[in-house]
């Protein structure tokens, strides 16, 4: 059996991103936010994220200029760590995730909380002007807004679309109305994941919309 479809990858990403362009209301954003949320679209294949998206003024362009800077990506799970396409990152930036290190387990019982939320306390020497992405668990944004409280230290910008039943929602919404002056982006509500939250970081590394590294 022979099955007619599209095989080319280049026109298949530009098919893609004119069709989210037709179907998604990105008249109320700002530029720069616009091509952000059209990644995110493309990785959701949901248009409409858009409706869900909220966002500080300056987020795109901090992230930016703190990437093109050499700032770290600190990352709340391995799934999102993977997804950033490196060659996409403007500085040869650091991606870390500490879920695998051995003083997680300790570090977790003695603050009760989760391992990822714990994750977020071995950040401390390298937040200050890090971007951010947290795409799995409520528990490290939640922790993040705790330690930039304890601290006075404040990443340059803040991708905070954790998923889930339990907490997600909240810890957007407290993200949204954090009283820092983080720069944010989420998408309010239970959705999110690693595939939007790493759409959200590769579009701010690179304005690119199609990539040699990606087979679609």
């Amino acid at each position: 059996m022979t099955y007619e479809y599209l095989k080319d990858g280049a026109e298949i990403y530009r098919e893609s991103f004119a069709t989210i362009r037709r179907e998604a209301d990105l008249s109320g954003l700002p530029a720069d936010v616009a091509k952000v949320a059209v990644r995110m679209i493309h990785a959701a294949a949901q248009t409409d994220i858009v409706a869900d998206l909220a966002y500080s003024s300056g987020v795109v362009q901090a992230c930016r200029d703190a990437l093109r800077a050499g700032a770290p990506v600190l990352c709340d799970s391995t799934m999102v760590a993977t997804g950033i396409i490196r060659s996409r990152l403007p500085a040869e930036n650091e991606v870390v995730c500490h879920l695998g290190d051995p003083r997680l387990a300790d570090l977790a019982s003695e603050l009760g909380t989760t391992k990822t939320a714990a994750a977020v306390d071995l950040w401390r020497p390298r937040l200050e002007g890090a971007v951010v992405a947290i795409g799995n668990a409520p528990t490290a944004l939640f922790r993040l807004l705790e330690v930039v409280e304890e601290t006075g230290i404040k990443p340059a910008g803040v991708i905070g679309i954790p998923v889930g039943f339990v907490g997600a929602a909240e810890s957007k919404e407290a993200l949204v109305a954090n009283p820092f002056g983080l720069e944010y982006l989420v998408v309010r509500g239970r959705r999110g994941g690693s595939a939007i939250t790493v759409a959200a970081v590769n579009a701010i590394a690179s304005t690119a919309e199609t990539t040699n590294d990606a087979r679609a």
